[in-house]
């Protein structure tokens, strides 16, 4: 996976002008150190990476994408699951049926995906 990044303030840094004026260094530098701080009036906008940490960053963000992707499938079928049973026949019938009793069960209610 990917490699710990440096925090933004720990990062190398160079002017805007150093990059257009200087694009050998910074090239150098970022091969160096991985990544560099553009600056513009002592505020970063823009920061170099390497092709590398870009590849991995990329493939991170699309494994992060491909889980949440998974996580939702799984929580949508979840749902259907449980509103299937809900729009099942006689659903409405135990429902008004618990209402009537006002909370005195004749029971022990049951949990989890077995109710």
């Amino acid at each position: 996976m990917l490699a710990d990044l440096p925090q933004l303030e720990e990062l190398p840094r160079q002017t805007a002008s150093a990059v257009k004026n200087k694009w050998r260094e910074v090239v150098r530098e970022v091969r160096e150190t991985g990544s560099v701080a553009i600056t513009n009036h002592s505020a970063v906008e823009v920061v170099l990476v390497n092709a590398e940490a870009y590849r991995q960053l990329a493939a991170s963000a699309a494994a992060l994408k491909e889980r949440e992707a998974s996580a939702l499938d799984q929580l949508s079928a979840q749902f259907k699951d449980r509103l299937a049973g809900l729009q099942s026949p006689g659903a409405g019938d135990k429902v008004a049926a618990m209402f009537q009793r006002k909370g005195k069960l004749a029971k022990r209610p049951k949990a989890g995906t077995s109710f």
